[in-house]
């Protein structure tokens, strides 16, 4: 369903719209996304004639968008930039205090969800559908930027389904997901799809030139490396400890050529993980944890506070549950990413033995990939990489990731 949003709120006055909506400064971060820009400012043109009583652009605006694209390709950056050129009086100029609250997600109109565990589940997606049916206080929009919305269960997507058939007046639904397939039909159906594509290195270079300050020819190896994700390029650039572990994984192609190599790299490539995802979490539960003994009175005094501290229990046993699966989830992120590492290494030694004229995201190791390409037949090459992959598609399905890696290493050696 593609809806044209409605005119006015009852007791909120027409606000003027912009003269000109170009959405240039709130959409200044997405990179190498140039149909997208266009297409959102044009959605943003059509949403300020709304709020003034004019006629919009048919078709240009709708309340439901779903953002697709790899991961680095920026659906969270385009949905927050749209967020911002929506609830923007001037739509989008990426200065006032309306941009800059969207940009660090304190705006009173923006909900923003990022789900941090394994799943997104129906009790909370019935809470997020209830706040977002609320009237935006300044009179605009009520935006909800939904990050990984492909996390949803079934029961949680079909909450969600009955928001975005049934909207509220004002509010504005923003989606994202690696493709349109994560998302049940039903949703995909009634939303507007934006499909975002990997910008080009030399675009994630600039980028990391220009705001940054990186030595041009480090960006473009960070960016080459990343294939395109701006975020992971700017680690790779920045935070050497983010380097030596992507360099650690790509040594396992050099390491795995007997059995005993071939297990040891891959406890190596679990326990890095593991360290990695106890170095986020420990960070974000000990500060929870604290916060939730404050809430039930925990260093008070007076009446009431030791009823209040029996009760406390649950919501504990609640919070570790859900620390418990946001470690899990950071811990699989983690393993794919260096996974995905190992699968463009394989790529790029691939190209080398094709003889293709393509650029290498690993031509820092040229060695490495030429020495790889040389001791075997393209044949080998493809079957590691259906074995990377495999292995991929098995760590979400709750397989205890030793023996998912393992058996792949495995797979390395045997060609």
């Amino acid at each position: 369903m593609t809806a044209t949003a409605p005119g006015p709120a009852a007791g909120h006055p027409p606000i003027p719209a912009a003269d000109q909506v170009t959405g240039a400064a709130a959409f200044a971060d997405l990179t190498g996304q140039d149909a997208v820009v266009v297409q959102l400012s044009r959605a943003a043109a059509a949403a300020a004639s709304v709020l003034a009583g004019q006629r919009p652009e048919p078709g240009a605006m709708t309340h439901a968008w779903l953002f697709t694209g790899p991961p680095g390709s920026g659906r969270s950056v385009a949905a927050r930039a749209f967020a911002a050129a929506l609830l923007c009086p001037s739509g989008g100029c990426g200065e006032c205090a309306a941009c800059r609250q969207v940009q660090a997600g304190t705006h009173a109109d923006l909900l923003l969800v990022r789900p941090e565990g394994l799943s997104y589940g129906v009790k909370q997606t019935r809470e997020l559908v209830l706040r977002a049916a609320g009237a935006p206080t300044a009179g605009r929009w009520q935006v909800v930027v939904f990050e990984d919305a492909d996390r949803c269960t079934e029961q949680a997507a079909n909450a969600l389904l009955k928001a975005i058939e049934e909207p509220a007046p004002r509010t504005v639904w923003l989606l994202c997901a690696p493709s349109s397939e994560d998302l049940v039909p039903t949703i995909r159906s009634r939303c507007r799809v934006v499909s975002l594509i990997v910008p080009s290195s030399a675009s994630v270079a600039e980028v990391l030139v220009r705001r940054d300050g990186i030595e041009p020819a480090a960006a473009l190896a960070a960016a080459r490396a990343a294939q395109g994700h701006v975020g992971r390029a700017r680690r790779l650039a920045l935070d050497s400890a983010a380097a030596a572990r992507r360099a650690d994984v790509l040594r396992v192609p050099l390491q795995a050529t007997s059995l005993g190599p071939a297990l040891s790299a891959a406890a190596v490539l679990v326990r890095t993980a593991e360290e990695e995802s106890k170095a986020v979490t420990e960070e974000l539960d000990d500060p929870e944890r604290l916060a939730l003994r404050r809430a039930f009175g925990e260093g008070s005094t007076g009446k009431g506070v030791a009823k209040a501290m029996r009760g406390m229990s649950g919501a504990m046993k609640d919070l570790e549950d859900r620390q418990k699966s946001r470690t899990t989830r950071v811990k699989r992120d983690t393993l794919d990413q260096a996974l995905l590492d190992l699968a463009v290494f394989y790529r790029d030694v691939l190209m080398i033995q094709l003889g293709a004229d393509v650029e290498l995201a690993n031509g820092d190791r040229d060695a490495d990939l030429r020495q790889v390409a040389s001791s075997c037949p393209p044949e080998s090459t493809l079957r590691r990489l259906q074995a990377i992959m495999h292995c991929r598609e098995r760590l979400p399905l709750n397989v205890a990731p030793l023996l998912a890696l393992e058996e792949m290493t495995l797979a390395l050696v045997e060609g």
